[in-house]
């Protein structure tokens, strides 16, 4: 088995193909220099200093699987079942997992540097350096990493300004729990500002700040967070793409001996529309997946959706379950959301839907079974 890929969800195929039986040869290949880990502490423990890099690791693969780190896939050639690295060395395969994941969308210009995103890290780090002489920042884009990010800057003392389209947080989080979100944001003193039109970085050839319409707003730092790419370019006639998009199907199968797991994927709905789902129990749950369709193909159980986020900003310890209506306000179970505090649930027509627990301790377990658990069985 080869696994293109040195994610989370590349590592969490090469330990469930062992988990399951398999005894043959296992090689990950990964473009990158460090050994597999996660890259969720990026954007606030390793980003602030609280943590060093060595936190981010996951756990050793072991000797019984091959990693071999600065080897970038360039072609994949199916009908032969090889794969082709740089530098041009071709390494065969009997069963393949595409794991590349994705890289971060950026703005700047050709010409243009001083962009920084967090998607490595070497990413993190190099932002770590200079946010440390710097003393403010504009975070372009309000999704969950743009806040995470914008939210550690602000505990380092930074002035933060976040610029997006759209109110920060509302498509995962929905617009009642974002809003307190964001209400935190300004009580820490954060800068919000709304660009419908988009953003234009500016400065030559050091970015310097963004126009957005008619305004300009300058920073020390400029970070955009502005979702990413999948990685599939290398997959160009190979045939398996569609678009520019490698759809799975519920197994994760992309072809005869072929899977795929993470951010490099899409899955299409009944309705012909495609998604991406990329985030941290995503890629575990379909890498788990794939290596049981290599293994067990058809007999190979159909994943259960599982959708459980978490994310830490501004002061809020959020862990959510479920997929959070867009304009409903929750029940509260427990606590005081205005306070701070609290274990939410949403409905629709009757049915729980979602469960949120903000600065809320409660059992994993439990928060599932009040939001997308129920949500699944009903």
């Amino acid at each position: 088995m080869v696994i293109a890929g040195g994610s989370i969800a590349a590592a969490t195929t090469a330990q469930a193909l062992r988990a399951h039986g398999f005894e043959g040869g296992i090689t990950l290949l990964s473009d990158e220099i460090h050994a597999p880990y996660s890259r969720v502490p990026l954007s606030k423990g390793v980003l602030s200093g609280k943590e060093t890099l060595d936190s981010a690791a996951l756990p050793e693969l072991g000797e019984d699987v091959a990693v071999r780190l600065g080897a970038r896939v360039t072609e994949l050639r199916p009908k032969e079942q090889r794969l082709v690295l740089v530098g041009g060395e071709h390494v065969p395969y009997d069963g393949l997992v595409i794991a590349t994941g994705a890289r971060p969308r950026r703005l700047a210009a050709p010409d243009q540097t001083g962009e920084y995103v967090v998607r490595t890290l070497e990413d993190a780090t190099r932002l770590k350096g200079r946010i440390g002489t710097a003393e403010s920042v504009l975070v372009v884009g309000g999704g969950v990493l743009g806040m995470e990010v914008a939210s550690t800057c602000n505990e380092l003392g930074l002035a933060v300004t976040v610029v997006d389209r759209d109110p920060p947080l509302r498509r995962l989080l929905g617009a009642w729990l974002a809003d307190r979100v964001v209400e935190s944001a300004v009580e820490r003193g954060v800068r919000f500002v709304r660009a419908p039109e988009g953003v234009r970085l500016v400065g030559s050839p050091e970015v310097t700040g963004v126009d957005c319409g008619d305004r300009r707003l300058n920073a020390d730092v400029v970070v955009s967070a502005v979702g990413d790419i999948a990685n599939t370019d290398w997959l160009a006639g190979s045939g398996l793409l569609h678009g520019a998009d490698l759809v799975v199907d519920e197994r994760c199968r992309v072809a005869p001996d072929i899977v795929a797991a993470g951010d490099v994927t899409v899955t299409r709905a009944e309705d012909g529309t495609v998604r991406r789902s990329p985030h941290w129990t995503s890629a575990v749950l379909q890498g788990q997946a794939a290596a049981r369709s290599l293994l067990d193909g058809d007999a190979a159980p159909v994943p259960r959706a599982d959708p459980y986020y978490w994310t830490e900003q501004f002061g809020l310890d959020i862990k959510m379950s479920g997929d959070i209506p867009a304009d409903t306000e929750p029940t509260v179970l427990a606590g005081d959301p205005r306070r701070g505090s609290g274990l939410l649930q949403w409905q629709d027509r009757g049915r729980p839907v979602a469960a949120v627990s903000m600065n809320h301790r409660v059992p994993v377990a439990k928060l599932k079974k009040l939001g997308a658990r129920a949500s699944v069985t009903a």
